[in-house]
C-alpha cells in the first residue's frame, strides 16, 4: 500500500513540475473535465476497438425501474434475463455469451465487479441508470482497464456530470406485477461558479412475475463537485439496499409446461404434510460506495487524475431448511423420549461482510498526433464469509450467534498501464497498449459445504494490445486489432480445485462507414482461448454458476450494427451478430467413463442475436419505438445433450416518449411507456443444466443422468411513468 502512494505521489508530483514549465493558456469546461474521469478505460470513436456508446438520452426513454443489463438489452451481442423474470431485482447481462464475471465494469474507473465472485450485482445499486451521464460497451479484450480482466466485454460507466445550472426532477412509473419506482433528483447547478451539489434518491417495489419474487430496494447518490478552471475535484457517495424472495431455484420441464409462474422457494411441508412457503425466504444485501476523484487539466496537452474508493458490503440470505443433519452445524446429537435426534428442522444465515479499497492514477499527454496515457491501479478486498443458524426446532451444544462455518479472504492487485495512439498521417492511426497485472489472493476457514479451505495463490500478467486504423476516406474506416488478456480463478472455482488462469488471444477486424443518413460499423472477431473455464450449467447449493476448464476454444463471428434515417422521422438501429463458439477436445464424464467429445458447443452461447430499434418521431417531442429482439438456440451445458436446450425466442416491445414543453410551473414533463413481449410470447432466456452418476440401478453399472432447470420470462407486462422536471 506504501508503495502504490509513494507512486501515486510521485506521479502526480512530475506532472505538475512539468505544468508548472507551461504556460495555462486554455481554460476547459466541467463536461470536459468529467470526461477525464473514464478517459483511461475508454476509447475514442475512430480507435480500433470494437465499442458502443449510449447516452444518458438513450437511458432515459426506457429507464422506468429495470436495471442496466435489460437497458444495454438491445445493443450488439448482448442477452439480458432476470430470476424474478421482469427485469426488477437479480438481472444478468451476457456479451458474446461471456456471462457477467467475464465482463469488466467500472464507475467512474473504479470496479464495480465482486473481487472474489468476479460477478456484477446490479440489484445492489438499483435505479442506477438514473445516476449515469454516459457509458461504453467494449466487446472482446477492449482496452486495459482497471479490475478483473474482460474476457467477453468491458463496460464503462460515468456518473452524472456536473451541472452547470440548478434542476430538480420527480419521477413516478408503475406498472405489471406491481411495479413502481419513485425518485427525485437535484443539483444546484454551480453555485459561484465554482460548487455543485447533486443527488437522487430511489424506492423501488416489485412482486415479480415468477410467484413471490418480491424486490424492495431502495438507493441513494449524492456528488459535491468542485470546479476551478482547470481543476474539477468530485467527492460522490452511492449504494443501494436490496431485500429480495429467492427466486433463483429455476423449475423443471413439467412445471414450466403447467406453472410457468411457481416458485419452489421457501417450499416445506408441516407435520400434516401440508406444503407450505416460508415468507422470509429472502436475499438482504447493503452495499454502500464513497468515491475522491481529482482532475487536473494543465494546458492543452497535460492532465491528470487521481481516484479514490472505499465500498462496503454486508448482508445474507436466509432459508428454511428441512432435515438438516446436526454434524453440519456442529449441534450435538440429544436423545428425548429415548429416541437419538440428529437432524432438525432450522432457519439459516449465509453471510457476507466485506471492504474494498482503491487507489488509482494516471496521467494524460495530448499534443497533435499523439494521446499518451499512463496509469497505476491498486486494491486490497478483505471478505468475511460466515454462516448463522437463528431458529432451529431441536439444537444440541449451540449458543447464539455460533457461527457453523467462517472463512476470511483478502486479495490485492497492483496493476499499471501504458498506452498511446499516434497518428502517422490524415489516414493512418496505430494504438498501443501493455498493462501488467499481479494478484495475491489469500482465504482461510471452513465453506459453507463445511470443507476446509486454505489457499495462498500468486498471479502475474502481461497483457498486450495493439491496433491501427485507415481512413479510406471521408466514410470509410478499416480497423484491425490484438489484444491479450489474462484472468484468475473466482472463489468458487478455487472450491472445486481449479487454480489454473485462463488466456485470451482476441484478434479483431473492422469496418466503419458513416454519412450523414446512415452509419454502418461491422467486425469480424476470433477469440482463441487456452484453459477457458466454461459455465457447466450447473449450480452450486446458493445457485451461484460452477465452471470447468475445457482446454483449448473459441469464439469467432460477425456483429453488424447499423443506425439508419429514412427521413427526418423515421429511423432504424439494426444489429446482428453471427458466431461459431467452440469446445475443442471437450472430455467429460458419461456412465462412469472418461469420453473426449471433440468439438462441442459452449455453454450460453447462441449462434445468433439480432436486435432492432425502430424509431418514429412524428413531432419534436414525441417519439415512438418498436424494438425486436431474437436469440437462437443455446445448450446450457457443454456436451451438446438435447435436455440442456434453451430454445430461441423472439420478442418485442413498444416505446412510448413524450416530452411536454413551455408549461407552467416546469421545465418539462417527460412521460414514458414501455409495453414489453407485446406478442405474450412464453420464453425462456437462462437456466441449469445438471447430471450425475446413478450407480444404485443395476448392480455393477453407472448409469449419468441429466436435468435441467428453467428461469421463465415474463409475457406482455408494461410500465409507465411520468417526470416532472423544474
Amino acid at each position: 500500500m506504501q508503495t502504490f502512494f509513494l507512486i501515486s505521489a510521485a506521479l502526480y508530483i512530475t506532472t505538475a513540475s512539468l505544468a508548472q514549465q507551461m504556460s495555462q493558456d486554455t481554460i476547459l469546461n466541467p463536461e470536459t473535465l468529467d470526461e477525464v474521469l473514464v478517459r483511461a478505460v475508454r476509447v475514442s470513436a475512430d480507435s480500433p476497438i470494437t465499442h458502443s456508446n449510449v447516452t444518458k438520452q438513450d437511458l432515459e426513454k426506457r429507464n422506468l425501474g429495470q436495471d442496466i443489463p435489460f437497458l444495454l438489452n438491445y445493443l450488439p451481442s448482448v442477452v439480458s434475463t432476470s430470476d424474478a423474470g421482469a427485469g426488477v431485482g437479480y438481472t444478468y447481462i451476457r456479451v458474446r455469451g461471456s456471462d457477467a464475471s467475464r465482463v469488466n465494469v467500472t464507475l467512474n474507473g473504479i470496479p464495480f465487479n465482486d473481487s472474489e465472485s468476479q460477478g456484477t450485482f446490479w440489484v445492489n445499486l438499483p435505479d442506477f441508470a438514473s445516476s449515469v451521464e454516459n457509458l461504453q460497451l467494449q466487446r472482446g479484450v477492449g482496452t486495459s482497464t482497471n479490475g478483473s480482466g474482460a474476457f467477453g466485454a468491458s463496460l464503462n460507466i460515468l456518473t452524472d456530470a456536473v451541472s452547470e445550472k440548478s434542476y430538480g426532477e420527480i419521477s413516478n412509473s408503475f406498472g405489471s406485477f406491481n411495479t413502481r419506482r419513485h425518485n427525485v433528483k437535484f443539483s444546484t447547478g454551480l453555485l459561484q461558479d465554482k460548487i455543485e451539489i447533486a443527488g437522487r434518491l430511489s424506492a423501488i417495489a416489485s412482486d415479480g412475475y415468477i410467484n413471490r419474487a418480491s424486490s424492495d430496494l431502495k438507493s441513494y447518490f449524492l456528488q459535491a463537485t468542485y470546479v476551478d478552471n482547470n481543476t474539477l475535484i468530485k467527492a460522490i457517495t452511492f449504494g443501494g439496499k436490496e431485500v429480495t424472495y429467492q427466486s433463483w431455484f429455476g423449475i423443471d420441464a413439467e412445471t414450466l409446461a403447467t406453472n410457468r409462474r411457481f416458485n419452489p422457494a421457501g417450499m416445506y411441508t408441516d407435520e400434516n404434510g401440508t406444503m407450505l412457503f416460508y415468507d422470509n425466504e429472502v436475499d438482504d444485501y447493503q452495499q454502500d460506495h464513497y468515491q475522491l476523484h481529482w482532475n487536473q487539466r494543465f494546458n492543452n496537452y497535460w492532465s491528470t487524475n487521481i481516484g479514490i474508493n472505499y465500498t462496503h458490503g454486508r448482508g445474507f440470505f436466509e432459508q428454511y431448511k428441512e432435515d438438516e443433519p446436526f454434524s453440519d452445524y456442529g449441534f450435538t446429537p440429544i436423545e428425548i423420549e429415548n429416541q437419538i435426534i440428529d437432524q432438525t428442522d432450522l432457519i439459516r444465515r449465509r453471510w457476507l461482510d466485506n471492504d474494498y479499497y482503491v487507489m488509482n492514477a494516471n496521467v494524460n499527454y495530448k499534443k497533435e498526433n499523439l494521446d499518451f496515457i499512463s496509469g497505476a491501479f491498486y486494491s486490497l478486498y478483505k471478505g468475511n464469509h460466515f454462516g448463522e443458524v437463528i431458529w432451529a426446532q431441536f439444537t444440541g451444544g449451540s449458543e447464539i450467534r455460533d457461527r457453523y462455518y467462517f472463512s476470511d479472504a483478502t486479495k490485492n492487485e497492483f496493476t499499471v498501464f501504458t498506452k498511446a495512439t499516434y497518428k502517422v498521417d490524415e489516414q493512418w492511426q496505430i494504438f498501443g497498449d501493455f498493462q501488467g497485472r499481479f494478484i495475491h489472493y489469500k482465504t482461510a476457514g471452513i465453506t459453507s459445504d463445511i470443507e476446509p479451505i486454505n489457499l495462498q495463490k500468486n498471479y502475474s500478467y502481461f497483457n498486450p494490445k495493439a491496433g491501427a486504423s485507415f481512413q479510406i476516406n471521408t466514410t470509410n474506416q478499416l480497423y484491425a486489432s490484438y489484444g491479450k488478456a489474462h484472468r484468475e480463478p473466482t472463489r468458487n472455482d478455487f472450491e472445486e480445485g481449479i487454480t489454473t488462469s485462463e488466456k485470451l488471444d482476441d484478434y479483431e477486424l473492422g469496418w466503419r462507414f458513416v454519412t450523414k443518413k446512415m452509419k454502418i460499423n461491422t467486425n469480424l472477431f476470433f477469440m482463441n482461448y487456452k484453459d477457458q473455464l466454461v459455465l457447466t450449467g450447473e449450480l452450486n447449493d446458493v445457485g451461484s454458476p460452477l465452471r470447468t476448464t475445457s482446454g483449448k476454444s473459441y469464439r469467432a463471428g460477425i456483429e453488424i450494427d447499423a443506425s439508419i434515417y429514412l427521413s427526418k422521422q423515421l429511423e432504424i438501429l439494426p444489429n446482428i451478430a453471427l458466431s461459431s463458439n467452440k469446445n475443442q477436445d471437450f472430455i467429460t464424464s458419461i456412465n462412469g467413463v472418461l469420453v473426449n467429445l471433440g468439438t462441442t458447443n459452449i455453454s450460453f452461447s447462441p449462434n445468433v442475436v439480432a436486435s432492432n430499434m425502430l424509431l418514429y418521431r412524428p413531432m419534436p417531442y414525441f417519439q415512438f419505438g418498436f424494438l425486436s429482439k431474437f436469440v437462437s438456440n443455446q445448450f446450457m451445458g457443454n456436451i451438446d445433450s438435447a435436455t440442456s436446450k434453451l430454445d430461441s425466442f423472439f420478442i418485442n416491445d413498444l416505446n412510448f416518449v413524450y416530452e411536454w414543453k413551455e408549461i407552467p410551473f416546469f421545465s418539462s414533463i417527460l412521460l414514458t411507456g414501455l409495453v414489453n413481449n407485446i406478442f405474450d410470447v412464453n420464453y425462456v432466456s437462462n437456466g441449469y443444466f445438471f447430471t450425475y452418476d446413478d450407480d444404485f440401478s443395476t448392480p455393477g453399472s453407472i448409469t449419468t443422468i441429466e436435468g435441467a432447470g428453467y428461469y421463465p420470462q415474463a409475457g406482455i407486462h408494461f410500465l409507465a411513468g411520468a417526470t416532472l422536471k423544474f
